[in-house]
């Protein structure tokens, strides 16, 4: 007897999976990238979280393992939805799509003998604790691998596993001035500030994903599972493209410069009468393109080439802002779109989701939560040339209550012994 969770849709056992055959679960009418991969969510707040979820967009099954208290980010706001005795997170809705909820006390025996029946049915286990934790619950990579050697381990930490400052706790605005980043970040050297989302658990947990999928493609011919790792300190550093390169072989440190490319010019944000436009002139052609389109000679003294003009960028700065001051911003993108270079606006974040080109691309998923109705929250990035939707599935679940399945899950288990 197949179990089903409180949305109707069949509880699979990762088995028959793992082995070959069985039943494959679909999402809708067809099937998905990952059906028939069984994920168990151990981790919290953000970057293993936003990993679940990427596996979850695709098919996997996620089940999200939390203590009775929640998930942190079940008490991050405001804002807060919902009824006023059954307030919602709207931080947590971002990252906890496409899961099942089940509450479990991983220091009792009846939480760990549950955990260890999952970690044995699954295919890909999550985890964020600090290094160690995980051991001292019963539950280390060997053990997991006894239990089950194709399970595949993502352990996401702030600072590395190991290394003299390994331990450290690690949260996004801290990696974020640790790697680097926010020294790149920001008006000036003097002004050094955060990127405006938590990009290093964001890449953290898009680093994971990819480990996780790269792990169980390297299943399919060796038979085994592996522990893959990252961190926000790695994530972030991974993420610092030329400025990486710029020191390492370069010898020149970056430092942050506003809102103005470091190795382009002109690249970055302008004014014109009206408010600001941004304009990126990524080749000597666009160069002379834009400039001869606002009355700019292209041949100007130390206008000539791209490095002359990162050289002198403050006064190709000032001089592109004294071209575009009489005109409005939506007449210097017509001229741009009409000479062929690329420029845009600067959004909201409210004029972003009620822009047409994002919901041409899918990128608004609805969403029918028990609690909240039919609700819309951003769709998955990617889509797939033989599916209308984004994502890799067409049954996307809204983020679950806490513990929501747990009497599903404990009776699928039961079922499957």
């Amino acid at each position: 007897m197949l179990a089903t969770c409180a949305h109707g849709i069949p509880l699979r056992s990762a088995r028959g999976a793992k082995a070959g055959v069985g039943t494959r679960w679909q999402s809708g009418s067809m099937s998905a990238p990952l059906d028939g991969i069984l994920v168990i969510d151990l981790s919290r707040a953000l970057a293993g979280p936003q990993a679940g979820q990427m596996l979850g967009d695709m098919g996997a099954r996620v089940i999200k393992v939390e203590s009775d208290t929640g998930d942190d980010t079940r008490g991050w706001g405001p804002p807060f939805v919902g009824p006023d005795d059954a307030h919602i997170s709207t931080y947590f809705l971002a990252a906890n799509r496409n899961k099942e909820s089940i509450v479990l006390d991983l220091k009792s025996d009846d939480g760990r003998d549950v955990l260890t029946r999952l970690a044995q049915r699954a295919d890909v286990l999550i985890e964020n604790f600090r290094p160690g934790v995980l051991g001292r619950l019963g539950f280390s990579t060997q053990r997991l691998h006894e239990l089950n050697p194709r399970l595949v381990v993502l352990s996401i930490s702030g600072f590395g596993h190991d290394g003299p400052e390994g331990g450290r706790a690690g949260y996004d605005q801290i990696a974020q001035g640790e790697a680097g980043l926010m020294s790149v970040t920001g008006s000036d050297p003097d002004d050094p500030q955060r990127v405006g989302v938590p990009i290093g658990d964001l890449l953290s947990g898009m680093n994971g994903a990819f480990g996780v999928v790269t792990a169980l493609y390297e299943r399919e011919r060796t038979g085994l599972g592996r522990v893959v790792r990252t961190s926000l300190l790695a994530s972030v550093i991974g993420a610092h493209a030329m400025h990486g390169t710029n020191y390492l072989v370069g010898g020149k440190v970056g430092r942050a410069q506003g809102n103005h490319h470091p190795s382009i010019a002109p690249y970055g944000l302008f004014q014109a009468s009206d408010g600001p436009v941004q304009v990126a002139c990524a080749a000597e052609s666009l160069w002379v393109k834009f400039a001869e389109a606002f009355g700019i000679d292209p041949t100007t003294s130390g206008f000539e080439t791209n490095r002359q003009r990162v050289e002198n960028r403050d006064a190709v700065v000032a001089r592109v802002n004294e071209a575009l001051a009489g005109h409005t911003s939506e007449e210097v993108l017509a001229t741009c779109a009409r000479v062929g270079v690329p420029s845009g606006k600067v959004r909201t974040i409210d004029e972003v989701y009620t822009w047409d080109q994002v919901a041409s691309q899918h990128l608004l998923q609805k969403l029918d939560h028990p609690v909240l109705g039919q609700i819309t929250v951003p769709g998955s990035p990617l889509r797939f040339d033989d599916n209308p939707y984004a994502g890799g599935r067409a049954d996307n679940l809204p983020p679950p209550g806490l513990g929501e399945h747990s009497q599903a899950i404990r009776t699928w288990l039961a079922d499957d012994e």
